[in-house]
């Protein structure tokens, strides 16, 4: 019944703000190329657009959102220390995912950087 009633609260949480970050954002659309004039550069700034859209809009407050709940957890665990344990553990496993996911765009650029390409990060 617990697992439930988290489940069904964090669908009502996720749901408006997954619609309100869908509006916000450039006008143009995910692929800026629209034919066989594409090229290189315009796949590297598809990819650039759509891993802004999953740090910014999906990683980010989903990883607030579990540092949110961890924090709860050990509000309300009274004493009880498997609870406490349970919130600390998704603190720290929220945050390290959150550093994972922001040192990520340091591993991608230098590898386009050494392999010479430098224009597709520029959207970030």
């Amino acid at each position: 019944m617990k697992k439930l009633f988290l489940i069904t609260l964090l669908i009502l949480l996720l749901s408006p703000s997954i619609f309100v970050f869908a509006q916000i954002g450039p006008p143009d659309s995910l692929v800026p190329c629209g034919g066989p004039d594409c090229t290189i550069e315009d796949f590297f700034l598809m990819l650039a657009k759509i891993y802004r859209f999953i740090v910014w809009m999906i990683a980010t407050p989903l990883a607030v959102l579990m540092m949110t709940i961890g924090g709860i957890m050990i509000l309300i665990s009274a004493g009880n220390p498997n609870l406490a344990g349970m919130g600390k553990k998704m603190l720290w496993v929220s945050a390290i995912g959150l550093v994972l996911v922001f040192c990520s765009w340091l591993i991608v650029n230098f590898i386009l950087t050494t392999l010479g390409y430098q224009r597709a990060w520029n959207v970030l």
